[in-house]
């Protein structure tokens, strides 16, 4: 199995331009101060991202989506644990998504 060498390049420059932004953002952090409000911004991202992820399939309004963003609600509600609620989300999809393939 071959790879093309464009798709090599292409990785390549993928990969180089997101180990840029996280770097320049890890040394350029060094500079700010972080007040309470900064703190709060940091604090927000991660929530931020997900909503950005999820918005599209929530709107989608398929069954596998539509049960993964229930099961998501519940373990939330019970466990109050972001990384369990967002490995079952993604394990309900998969899972509703299996049974509807066979």
């Amino acid at each position: 199995m071959a790879v093309e060498s464009t798709f090599l390049l292409a990785l390549i420059g993928m990969a180089l331009a997101s180990f840029a932004c996280r770097i320049s953002g890890f040394l350029l952090m060094g500079y700010v101060r972080i007040t309470p409000r900064v703190e709060a911004a940091l604090k927000a991202i991660p929530l931020s991202v997900m909503v950005g992820i999820v918005t599209p399939a929530a709107t989608s309004g398929k069954l596998p989506e539509m049960l993964a963003l229930l099961a998501v609600g519940l373990v939330m509600k019970l466990v109050r644990n972001d990384l369990a609620a967002a490995v079952t989300g993604a394990a309900t999809v998969a899972a509703a998504r299996w049974l509807v393939g066979h």
